[in-house]
């Protein structure tokens, strides 16, 4: 078995082969397009292994490279830093120590989801970017309006009819201004549309769909929220226990241990992010829904921290999701609750 280590950056791909012993085979460098990788490939001795760490760029040459080897494997970046910790580092260093973390079967590995969710999720997240872009134009609106003295009603700022009306009607709008609001309407309109179709594609997409109606039978557990789950959690059953999902969804503290001492720290930030998000803001909204998570809040609250709170109740809708995702069944309030 021959084992070879990438170390991939935009342009160009370091490798590093090795043979079982430890001896260096083959290495050098070749440009990260998809012809030289073709040419590549057909160079290198069999059977052989690769592995390579993650970057934005992994996911087109993990699919690629798929066929062409006995395992494929994404290491960790952060494990990996520290395990490769190195006084010299360079690309030919790296390569060739993901190669001996792969020949001694220590290499950190971490998941990477199949093509179909990746490429739906990366409409998901274009869609939250979509709506980023559309509160700050709407911030922007507001601030126009600041800016130039005009009057206005801050709740239906950005409703069709109300913003017509007052471009029509309210003197204190300038001619300066006024072509700048109007085109800031229009981004806001389209990125309205834009953010509904995707949104819409997602939810008729026959690979999510039955996953996302039981995922909304979660009190609190809307559209968003179940796409967000379904698509940043992809496979379920790579979670062995719940404590392991709620991990994965930095709704924990760091823990450092030392002797006898035990200090819990902030939040990790060793995280996905973006179901993070998701779920602290589906959190304060759950308990109006479930009166068994507006318990699970109202005894954190009596210790005084709300953000102790919502972070409580959403660490139960992990809970909540995992157990609908496993049986395969709509969620049903419990008799008590």
């Amino acid at each position: 078995m021959y084992y070879i280590g990438l170390d991939i950056h935009k342009k160009t791909i370091s490798y590093c082969v090795k043979d079982a012993a430890g001896c260096v085979h083959r290495e050098g460098k070749i440009g990260s397009s998809r012809r030289e990788l073709d040419a590549w490939v057909r160079t290198l001795p069999q059977p052989r292994m690769m592995a390579m760490e993650a970057t934005i760029f992994t996911g087109w040459i993990y699919d690629y490279l798929l066929p062409h080897a006995e395992k494929l494997k994404v290491a960790h970046p952060l494990m990996l830093r520290a395990i490769a910790a190195a006084k010299k580092k360079n690309d030919k260093i790296d390569a060739a120590k993901i190669a001996d973390c792969l020949r001694c079967d220590f290499l950190p590995e971490c998941h990477i989801a199949p093509t179909e969710i990746r490429d739906r999720r990366r409409v998901l997240r274009y869609r939250n970017l979509v709506v980023k872009q559309m509160v700050q134009m709407k911030n922007r609106v507001s601030g126009l309006l600041l800016e130039t003295g005009v009057t206005y009603n801050k709740r239906q700022l950005h409703k069709v009819g109300y913003f017509g009306e007052m471009m029509s009607t309210n003197a204190e709008i300038n001619d300066a201004v006024r072509p700048l609001l109007n085109l800031s309407r229009g981004m806001i309109r389209r990125s309205s549309k834009l953010e509904y179709d995707l949104v819409s594609s997602l939810e008729r997409d026959p690979l999510l769909r039955d996953r996302l109606r039981r995922l909304r039978t979660v009190p609190g557990v809307g559209s968003i929220t179940a796409l967000t789950w379904a698509l940043e959690i992809g496979d379920y059953t790579r979670f062995s226990s719940n404590r392991q999902a709620i991990s994965y969804c930095g709704l924990c503290a760091d823990e450092k241990s030392s002797a006898d001492k035990v200090m819990r720290m902030p939040l990790s930030k060793q995280r996905n992010k973006h179901i993070q998000r998701v779920l602290v803001e589906a959190a304060k909204l759950a308990p109006r829904l479930s009166p068994e998570l507006a318990m699970i809040r109202a005894r954190e609250l009596e210790r005084g921290n709300p953000n102790r709170a919502t972070l409580a109740v959403a660490r139960k809708m992990v809970c909540y999701m995992l157990a609908v995702e496993r049986r395969q069944q709509d969620f049903v309030q419990t008799a008590a609750a």
